[in-house]
């Protein structure tokens, strides 16, 4: 499936967005960044296709253009662009790909994500710190954008953005991303909800429906990936208080519906396929039953009707009118992925069975997959989204291959590479998949640098880390912080204007030259030991005290 698509769009779209499987033909739809091709990049490495990773990848070196005047979406190029290239690039490596010395803490496809990522910076200079939903890559923010953002994409920036600072040891990107989640949850109502459109400049919410759902759903997400990947229990925290109160207000008989943020009555009785990424959020934090009651519910919409429609009415039982179509969208099949990982239940394998062989059914065409223009006909439209290639197909493809280098590695150990830090093991078992499916190694972020840019004080960099410390390691500890950037509070205030030039030179960098025996001390602390509610496997398994 994965090669039709491919091989589809490599002949007749490349090198534009996305791949017409009708007419054969491309299309640009995200800034004509040859979307499908970055997106598809690191499934090539999982796949085992070195040589059409490297060819690929000098494609796009040669090709992308982070200085183009064009306007992008700040959510849609970090999960795609930045994600994909940083995931590429993590993975490169085992790929044979020629990245120089000093991997994976630079390389060209690191540079490129980099300055990508740069230039979604302007978008963050609001009062409130909550990003502009579009940037012009060249210019900054254009002239009369709204400010009306929605949630998601206010709050999907930290994995890509963490695993950026970590990666290049500048702090830049990972205190902006933190501060709009903190800005953005601040403004959660007195029952634990939040909306799904936000004024990021007034800092009120602009549409009030609270749902785990469309605009809102990575929000969650991410507060639990990027707390396990960064090691922030305080966004896992957070995502614990949501659950708390979407259990309560917004959940009903194991579906999840929309409510009035501030009231809780309900608004909208219904499903959407978007929602079906909760229960394999849910799985990593360890609510395995209620995880699988929810995913029992969204493969029964399947089984009636061979595909999740974008809108599902419960009490009707039936598609929402105008809402029939299926985009061949991957949240259920990733929740099945999860939970399969998880429990190794086979009937949740049989799950994935029933996805595979509707999409290889209704959706195949002569050069690629369609989407599903309307569930209850079969009818297709013509476009295949650059989603298929870099999650559909790859969490059924994950889903049916257990001995999976990603699924060995915590067995066989990863393996050792030299960084400007000394010896380090990457790739041993602990990643993350972005909201994109673009896995992050964990183990190659805290190769480079150290594990947690400081933000506010050296107090908070003990508190986060939980090392109790005593009085004589106060002036190594005031050393690390400093070079971090922690006497300076990162994460309070606006971002101005100046704080982004319009050049790609850093804002600021951590030598990795720093003081050998402060460093050496730095490296026994980058992985702290979690509560037990925090110890989370890649996969969502929680390991038990012992």
């Amino acid at each position: 499936m994965f090669y039709h698509a491919y091989n589809g769009y490599m002949r007749y779209a490349y090198p534009r967005d996305e791949l017409r499987p009708l007419s054969c033909t491309g299309a640009d739809t995200w800034g004509a960044y040859s979307l499908t091709l970055v997106d598809a990049l690191d499934s090539l490495v999982l796949l085992g296709n070195y040589s059409e990773f490297q060819r690929a990848a000098d494609l796009l070196l040669r090709q992308l253009d982070p200085l183009a005047n064009v306007n992008v979406s700040v959510f849609e190029t970090n999960i795609r662009i930045v994600g994909g290239l940083l995931s590429a690039h993590l993975l490169s490596n085992r790929a044979g790909y020629a990245n120089g010395d000093g991997w994976p803490c630079s390389g060209p496809l690191l540079a490129m994500a980099e300055r990508f990522a740069r230039r979604l910076l302007p978008a963050f200079a609001t009062a409130t710190g909550m990003p502009y939903g579009t940037v012009n890559l060249l210019h900054g923010v254009p002239p009369g954008e709204t400010p009306v953002a929605c949630t998601a994409c206010v709050g999907t920036l930290l994995v890509e953005f963490g695993a950026l600072s970590r990666l290049t040891g500048d702090p830049a990107f990972e205190s902006a991303a933190m501060r709009a989640v903190r800005a953005l949850h601040s403004l959660r109502s007195p029952l634990g909800l939040v909306g799904n459109h936000v004024d990021v400049q007034r800092g009120r919410w602009t549409a009030l429906d609270a749902g785990i759902g469309s605009a809102v759903d990575s929000y969650f997400e991410y507060l639990v990936k990027a707390g396990v990947l960064l090691q922030r229990p305080e966004l896992v925290s957070m995502f614990n208080g949501y659950k708390d109160a979407y259990n309560k207000h917004v959940r009903m008989d194991d579906w999840y519906f929309w409510v009035h943020m501030d009231k809780g009555h309900l608004t909208s009785p219904v499903f959407q396929s978007l929602d079906a990424f909760w229960p394999g959020v849910l799985s990593l934090v360890g609510d395995t039953d209620q995880a699988l009651r929810t995913l029992h519910n969204y493969h029964q919409v399947w089984k009636a009707h061979g595909s999740l429609p974008e809108f599902y009415s419960v009490p009707k039982s039936q598609p929402v009118p105008g809402r029939e179509a299926y985009p061949l969208r991957p949240e259920l099949i990733e929740s099945i992925y999860y939970l399969h990982r998880a429990t190794g239940d086979p009937a949740v394998l049989q799950m994935g069975v029933d996805v595979l062989y509707s999409i290889e059914t209704m959706a195949r065409t002569d050069c690629g997959f369609a989407t599903v223009s309307n569930v209850l006909h079969h009818s297709l439209e013509d476009r295949m989204e650059s989603f298929f290639l870099a999650e559909t197909v790859k969490y059924l493809y994950l889903l049916f291959t257990p001995d999976h280098f990603l699924h060995t590695a915590s067995r066989t150990g990863g393996y050792s590479v030299q960084t400007p830090r000394g010896a380090c093991r990457v790739w041993s078992g602990a990643h993350v998949f972005n909201t994109e499916a673009h896995p992050i190694d964990a183990a190659c972020l805290d190769c480079c640098h150290s594990p947690r840019p400081a933000e506010a004080s050296q107090i908070d960099l003990v508190e986060v880390l939980g090392l109790g410390l005593e009085a004589q390691d106060e002036d190594w500890l005031a050393a690390a912080a400093d070079r971090l950037g922690g006497n300076r509070d990162d994460d309070s205030g606006p971002i101005n204007e100046q704080s982004f030039d319009a050049s790609d030179d850093k804002n600021s960098t951590m030598s990795p030259s720093s003081d050998s025996a402060a460093a050496n001390r730095f490296e026994l602390l980058t992985c702290p030991t979690p509560p037990f509610h925090q110890r989370l496997t890649v996969h969502g398994q929680v390991l038990p005290d012992n």
